[in-house]
């Protein structure tokens, strides 16, 4: 059977055959049917404050702040979540359609790639971040002498481009497939066939799958985090013997540390499940046990993953006090802007008017 994504609009899928397990266990139907309604409202309020916050971000960083390479970083980062999310009525429609894909086989394949391309450029801009400050920090003679907004533009250029490498299996195994006639579902077709019943293929199928969620958790999750909690243990260990330096670096410190442990917290979920459901499916004889821990944890990893996109702008606010200044003035300016254009006008206006009536009674006096 084919392994299809039943309970969510992700990578993760929900490796169930169309009329197999899920739809085996009626008395969890009700906890779906909530689960369901639950994705639905934070997938929307994703997308909601994900596309205002990172598009303030964006515009803030990218326009509005004196270029340095913190802003680089961040503005890479700020790209990464705002298409993610500008993607995300796409999942919100297959969700609330009950797993049906109007949008056409290439859409399907896109709106996969964008979820990865999101998952590995995130993190990998984290891993970055997380290096540039230890080596700041460690060497900051060095790194006042080489750190400059080109070179940290051309690194964040090497590191989309490392993730579409990572995320182009997300695009080249994604399917679309009819059910009956009625519902189309947008699935990871690993045999890259139609043919579910060959053990030949389905053993091909299922070890591209287990090389795919290894592959995904080691460099999406295992290796970048290794990378970043060892640079945050440098950089600890190099304040604690340095108090003037821990003072100068304490808010943008924190502001990072917050960055990342939201991340880690958002994205260890949506891994451990990807994991269980590889195991789970792989099993000569599945747990019906994890089958429910499956059907109840996906949705819900799946959400924290989404939330993920939308929770970074809310930290630079919060914590970022130069961020805030900037968000303020510059909406403050925009709006003295906009005031000023249409008290300009209304005083053009008035004066015009007053000018056509004095004229029009000079000429009414000449005339008697």
């Amino acid at each position: 059977m084919m392994e299809l994504m039943t309970a969510t609009p992700l990578n993760v899928t929900n490796t169930s055959d169309i009329t197999g397990r899920n739809s085996s266990s009626d008395e969890h139907a009700e906890l779906r049917q909530y689960l369901k309604i639950m994705s639905l409202i934070i997938f929307c309020l994703v997308f909601v404050v994900g596309v205002f916050g990172n598009g303030v971000v964006i515009w803030v960083t990218g326009f509005k702040m004196k270029k340095t390479v913190n802003t680089v970083w961040f503005l890479n980062l700020a790209v990464a979540d705002f298409l993610f999310t500008a993607f995300l009525p796409l999942g919100v429609t297959y969700l609330a359609l009950d797993n049906h894909w109007p949008f056409g086989n290439f859409m399907c394949k896109l709106n996969a790639l964008v979820l990865s391309l999101n998952m590995f450029a995130s993190v990998y801009i984290l891993v970055v971040i997380s290096v540039d400050r230890c080596v700041s920090v460690v060497w900051p003679v060095w790194a006042q002498n080489h750190r400059s907004v080109r070179k940290a533009s051309c690194v964040s250029l090497g590191v989309w481009i490392l993730a579409l490498i990572l995320s182009a299996p997300s695009f080249i195994f994604r399917d679309t497939t009819p059910d009956n006639g009625t519902i189309i579902y947008c699935y990871n077709n690993f045999a890259l066939s139609d043919d579910n019943e060959t053990p030949s293929v389905k053993q091909l199928g299922q070890f591209r799958n287990q090389t795919m969620t290894i592959t995904r958790f080691l460099l999406g999750f295992v290796v970048p985090f290794t990378v970043i909690v060892s640079c945050y243990a440098v950089i600890i260990h190099r304040l604690r013997r340095n108090r003037t330096l821990a003072s100068q670096s304490s808010r943008p410190f924190k502001i990072i540390a917050a960055v990342i442990t939201t991340f880690f917290l958002c994205w260890a979920p949506y891994h451990m499940m990807a994991l269980i459901q590889m195991v789970n499916h792989t099993a000569i004889h599945s747990s019906e046990t994890l089958d429910h821990v499956i059907s109840i944890g996906v949705p819900i990893a799946t959400s924290l993953a989404f939330l993920n996109s939308c929770l970074n702008p809310l930290l630079y606010v919060f914590m970022g006090q130069d961020f805030k200044e900037k968000v303020r003035k510059s909406i403050l300016n925009v709006l003295e802007t906009a005031f000023q254009e249409e008290v300009s006008r209304s005083y053009t206006y008035t004066n015009s008017m007053v000018t056509s009536r004095s004229k029009e009674k000079s000429v009414s006096d000449a005339e008697v």
